[in-house]
């Protein structure tokens, strides 16, 4: 009897651990699906609030965040960028428009029969026509005039060369400023990113550890710094050589056309 109970317990014992061994896996399956919801419900807010927000590391963090020599020297890269983009156009307009008067005055000044008929050919304001008006106000009012003791020849020259000079010197106007941006833009774009680095530091030293949210911020600052100094300074240069190669086109044009004309006005076809 003895012998069966003890086989008959350890039967209920079996039976009971079996039953609880199953009986639990449901449960465990029940609150390992109530559990991923729970751990993906704080991943997808965090990705929903990160898509929300603004990068802290771009040029409008650079404004608000940034102190006033940041500030400042954002400004005079933006002065200085402003002012090279104008220079450029304005250069660009006034040497389109002296070819287009080296043209007119191609087609219709030589074709007159003297040179005061062929001045009324020339545009208003010219580079050409001022140099046409300067040649026969010199023979016009050579005579007369303190200036006769130098002679016609040698007078003429002056003036025509004086009138040459004068749109040489107006061409050039401007391009001092250029060639000034492309050589101090990222210089000053590297102060920029030497302050950056300097409050990195400062932000560093004053939390006491090198965290990547103390370092990033004035980090990012100044490598925008860098990159805004060097996209004034490489159109500025750009800009410079382009219109120094065209005026001396124009200049061509502006001496071959005063040389022809020192030539009619010394041969007295006013």
């Amino acid at each position: 009897m003895s012998l069966m109970k003890l086989m008959r317990s350890s039967l209920v014992a079996m039976m009971v651990a079996l039953v609880a061994a199953f009986g639990t896996q449901p449960a465990l399956a029940q609150a390992d699906t109530a559990a991923q919801p729970a751990a993906t419900a704080p991943a997808a807010a965090a990705a929903t609030e990160h898509e929300s927000v603004d990068n802290p590391y771009g040029l409008q963090a650079l404004w608000q965040q940034g102190d006033f020599v940041a500030k400042g020297t954002l400004i005079i890269l933006v002065i200085m960028s402003m002012g090279s983009w104008y220079i450029i156009f304005t250069k660009l307009y006034e040497q389109r428009s002296m070819m287009k008067s080296a043209r007119q005055s191609a087609d219709a000044f030589w074709k007159a029969g003297s040179v005061k008929t062929g001045l009324t050919a020339l545009e208003e304001g010219s580079a050409f026509r001022y140099i046409a008006e300067s040649g026969i106000k010199a023979s016009d009012h050579h005579e007369g005039t303190m200036v006769e003791t130098i002679d016609k020849h040698t007078w003429v020259t002056m003036s025509v060369d004086r009138a040459v000079g004068n749109i040489q010197s107006r061409l050039t106007d401007g391009l001092a400023f250029l060639a000034t941006v492309g050589s101090t833009a990222p210089f000053v774009g590297l102060f920029g990113t030497v302050w950056g680095i300097y409050n990195a530091l400062v932000r560093i030293g004053i939390s006491g550890q090198a965290s990547i949210d103390k370092v990033a911020g004035p980090v990012g600052e100044a490598l925008i710094m860098t990159a805004i100094g060097l996209a004034v300074a490489v159109p500025a240069v750009m800009g410079y050589n382009w219109l120094i190669r065209r005026n001396k086109a124009v200049l061509d044009q502006v001496r071959s056309f005063s040389a022809d004309l020192h030539n009619v006005l010394i041969a007295g076809k006013r």
